[in-house]
């Protein structure tokens, strides 16, 4: 079956951004580097300890939050579609020590239950910032994370409020009120060329063509629930 557009797209897009990423003007390695990784602030003060904990980050780019975390005693399963972003991560584990703590696998995210190796049964699968809106299907998406959970296991989810998608600050009103980008409830894909890049203002990029989703919160909340996960 020939590969769907929007997956070929994103992929490009990310595989770019591996070197940007990783180049003179990307994350700042540092702290992970001196074995002691940071995550947000918001995941710093809701994430219980991970000490002995199986966790697994689905699409983990070259996984500097997944090394993160195993450097907190985790033992961590690392995914993303991009073969470069997973040979990246792990060159960071084996520069880092942490090949015992954190294996990385290439795959899309749909196809995760056949790819990760079992056993599954995580204790946490792990999901931040911008993740989900590259996805078209979400009921999907909150199918795979259940099956990949022990029962009793947990979903963190971290990211912007779906709401935001919705608003253009780049095109304003006389008012200076933002202009419209996308209507909220679309299922239709956000099909958007930009060369920029949100860690380096300078890169370009030549893949520029990405396909988005906004995905309503009601319709996330109720198909983790569908998959059979419960709200507390």
């Amino acid at each position: 079956m020939p590969e769907p557009a929007w997956r070929r797209a994103n992929r490009a897009n990310w595989d770019e951004r591996v070197g940007v990423h990783l180049g003179p003007g990307g994350y700042d390695l540092s702290d992970l580097r001196a074995g002691h990784g940071r995550l947000s602030t918001i995941e710093e003060a809701e994430l219980p300890p991970l000490r002995g904990k199986r966790v697994l980050h689905l699409q983990c780019h070259f996984g500097a939050d997944t090394l993160t975390l195993a450097q907190r005693g985790a033992k961590v399963v690392g995914l993303d579609f991009s073969i470069r972003a997973i040979k990246a991560a792990r060159n960071l584990a084996n520069e880092l020590g942490l090949t015992g703590r954190a294996i990385f696998v290439h795959a899309d995210v749909y196809d995760g239950v056949e790819a990760i190796p079992p056993p599954h049964g995580f204790d946490l699968v792990f999901v931040t910032w911008g993740a989900i809106c590259w996805l078209p299907d979400i009921p999907r998406w909150a199918q795979i994370v259940a099956a990949m959970l022990r029962p009793g296991g947990s979903l963190y989810l971290a990211d912007g409020h779906p709401a935001a998608y919705v608003f253009d600050d780049d095109n304003r009103s006389p008012d200076g009120m933002p202009g419209l980008f996308a209507p909220y409830f679309s299922r239709q894909p956000v099909i958007h060329t930009d060369p920029g890049n949100y860690v380096d203002p300078d890169a370009r990029l030549v893949n520029a063509t990405i396909y988005n989703w906004i995905h309503p919160l009601s319709q996330v909340v109720t198909s983790l629930i569908a998959a059979g996960m419960t709200l507390d």
